[in-house]
């Protein structure tokens, strides 16, 4: 464990070293989705990049307290708090229970990161289970006087905040430009000032979900949750908060509001965000209508997809841009991609099939190894570790060739290499494995294989011949016989 690591902080808009509240505990805390939809591109992108975070501080030895929350109630249908709750929307229009409606998009999403192979939160917690917990914040920032209620709502006064405080210190918003911008958009005659945000809503006849508190019988507003749940499982100050780019302003700027509010802290001290993925320059999204579920990617089954992308090729396509750059989906960059890692992968297998040709080392695996690091280590460059791992490719291939000689140590590092970064740090899962067996014992039962297939050759028995590659074939093995003897790969 050590503090190498540095992350670009939202907050003060640069990058700084990393260094924990309570080493070596780390506490991170990351919106999860508003469950009434098929998760699709953009649920993806902010997944992969807290699980690369995950994967990289539990390598550096901290212990992480993983809390990813899933929004199934209070979130409207725009940011000025009118509209209709979206799940209950859904509901709605299904003729289902609101549950029923989270429950159905919530086994989608964690079968999607499952394929994408995202590993689970260390606490995954529901909005609707965390009502008493929302109503007590609530109560604290009415007592401290930054709240008022009206008509059996209850408003957050941002501008009596603003007067204290910073409303805008991670947005960078100024509250005059937003005053004068959201009046008009404002339908709320209950509020004081159109900035102000709803912390509980009294529920109007026929709303199908709320609870009672001390207000009304109602429900928490959207920005309310995230406070309540990180300050409850990680502490009044915790380290890490992320999301997506388009949280910052208002979701995460409230709830920085919320509890100094609340408490008198800030309550974060670092501030992630990654940026949108886009299409012909527009964010995906559902409001939008323009997003491609990660099923349909899965099956090929869009009208803009011109064929189907396995999740490693949509992980491997999100790890090819840094996390705070603009990602723009295009199926020739989709395509580009799945070479780009049907090459490493194949390089694995090529790697575990090689023999050390010299005692003594010419190449420089710690360099390229180091250089890995210095890449995690630079607000998590993932572009970077990639292009590393292309070069050890080169010199792998240059090893099967003959061209270099390799001794058995070096070997023995660019393995290590590829397990370290390629599949444990950036989370590709080796799709030639096609069962619960290991790569290595994998690629050496098919060598076993190949070596009785090749002694039938030399007997001249061609009808064991034709048949071992006849059932490859039909298990989807792609066989080529060569000068050098007989290759396989996975047909495509």
């Amino acid at each position: 464990m050590d503090n190498r690591l540095f992350l670009f902080n939202t907050l003060n808009r640069e990058k700084q070293r990393f260094e924990p509240l309570h080493p070596p505990f780390v506490g991170l805390y990351v919106c999860g989705p508003t469950v009434y939809g098929a998760p699709h591109l953009g649920h993806a992108r902010p997944a992969i990049t807290f699980d690369i975070l995950y994967r990289y501080l539990t390598h550096l030895d901290y212990k992480v307290r993983y809390v990813r929350n899933i929004t199934d109630v209070g979130h409207l249908e725009n940011d000025s708090d009118d509209g209709e709750d979206k799940i209950v929307k859904k509901a709605r229009l299904e003729q289902l229970e609101p549950m029923e409606v989270v429950q159905y998009y919530l086994n989608c999403y964690h079968k999607a990161m499952d394929a994408l192979n995202v590993l689970p939160p260390s606490i995954e917690p529901h909005a609707s289970g965390h009502i008493i917990e929302q109503i007590r914040l609530i109560s604290a920032i009415l007592e401290n006087g930054y709240a008022y209620e009206s008509n059996g709502s209850v408003y957050f006064d941002v501008v009596k905040y603003h007067n204290k405080y910073h409303y805008g210190i991670l947005s960078g918003r100024n509250i005059d430009e937003l005053y004068n911008t959201t009046r008009e958009l404002d339908g709320q005659q209950e509020k004081r000032n159109s900035v102000d945000f709803a912390l509980w809503k009294k529920a109007t006849a026929g709303h199908i979900m709320h609870w009672p508190a001390p207000w009304s019988e109602g429900y928490p507003g959207w920005h309310l949750e995230c406070t309540a749940m990180s300050k409850k499982y990680l502490g009044e100050v915790f380290d890490i908060h992320g999301g997506g780019i388009d949280l910052i302003f208002p979701h995460h700027e409230c709830e920085i509001a919320q509890s100094v509010a609340a408490t008198g802290e800030a309550g974060v001290r670092y501030w992630i965000h990654n940026n949108m993925v886009t299409i012909n320059g527009q964010k995906m999204g559902k409001s939008l209508g323009n997003f491609i579920t990660l099923e349909e990617f899965f099956s090929g089954k869009h009208a803009m997809l011109t064929q189907a992308y396995s999740p490693m090729t949509i992980r491997f396509f999100i790890l090819q841009a840094h996390y705070r750059s603009t990602l723009d989906f295009s199926n020739d960059a989709l395509l580009s991609s799945e070479k780009g890692l049907a090459r490493l992968t194949e390089t694995y297998g090529a790697l575990l099939k090689l023999q050390p040709t010299s005692a003594t080392s010419s190449i420089d695996v710690e360099t390229l190894k180091k250089k890995c690091y210095e890449a995690m280590d630079d607000d998590l460059n993932t572009p970077i570790v990639i292009s590393q791992l292309f070069e050890a490719s080169r010199i792998v291939n240059s090893a099967a060739t003959g061209q270099i000689s390799v001794s058995e140590d070096e070997l023995a590092g660019l393995k290590q290499l590829f397990d370290l970064f390629l599949f444990d740090l950036l989370g590709i899962r080796n799709e030639a494995t096609n069962s619960d067996l290991s790569y290595e014992p994998f690629i050496k039962a098919m060598d076993i294989l190949l070596n009785i297939r090749l002694q039938a050759k030399q007997n001249k028995d061609w009808k064991t011949v034709d048949e071992i590659r006849d059932q490859l074939n039909a298990l989807g093995f792609e066989i080529k016989d060569t000068k050098e003897g007989s290759v396989w790969k996975l047909k495509k």
